[in-house]
């Protein structure tokens, strides 16, 4: 296997104001396809013999304007669901309730159709995308695989890759349009690179 390749979108609207974003299909902003535009020479010399994406418009136009080849909709990349907190920012929940952490506490149930998700569903979650990974990486050999998602989904991926818990996502941050790497060394699952992004001023020749 090669490495896994893990793309944020690029910026929204909401991404931009902090308010939490999960089901809501909101399209990028100028600057967001700029950012999916800049991921272009970060990938261009990887060999990528497969990319999941999520659903959602923010992820699947990343994965478009980044050069990425027949990437496949994938439901469980979505962003952890929200409940309540849909449209909301951590400093508005935090009027209420002060402790609030999104890594621990999980969220307050939401309508039927978006009842929110705990933790450890999250983290179930990613263990079965990194199922379908290693499975699809015994076909690929030394490809790459690239996924493209949101940040604090991918944020418990990399936890879980990692043998953390799923609330050890906290300790992973990750920009808009950023690009991060896991991989092996000496046959144990580590990070080989973590929230990059072109320097301002080649993002700026890009763009």
């Amino acid at each position: 296997m090669g490495e896994l390749i893990l793309i944020r979108h690029g910026e929204t609207e909401w991404s931009r104001s902090g308010q939490h974003t999960s089901w809501t299909d909101l399209p990028l902003t100028e600057l967001g396809e700029r950012q999916a535009r800049a991921l272009v020479p970060l990938l261009a010399e990887r060999e990528i013999g497969l990319t999941l994406v999520s659903p959602l418009l923010r992820a699947r136009r990343t994965a478009e304007l980044a050069g990425l080849k027949a990437p496949r909709d994938t439901p469980g990349l979505r962003e952890w669901d929200y409940g309540a907190y849909e449209g909301i920012t951590t400093v508005e929940i935090r009027r209420t309730r002060p402790d609030w952490n999104l890594w621990t506490d999980g969220v307050a149930p939401g309508p039927d159709e978006h009842p929110g998700e705990s933790p450890q569903e999250v983290g179930d979650r990613a263990d079965r995308i990194l199922a379908e990974v290693r499975a699809a990486a015994s076909r690929l050999g030394d490809a790459d695989i690239a996924l493209v998602a949101h940040s604090h989904f991918l944020r418990v991926l990399t936890a879980r890759y990692l043998r953390l818990t799923p609330a050890s996502g906290e300790l992973f941050q990750l920009a808009t349009g950023a690009v991060s790497r896991l991989g092996t060394e000496h046959g144990k699952p580590v990070v080989t690179a973590l929230n990059m992004s072109l320097p301002e001023r080649l993002f700026n020749a890009i763009n």
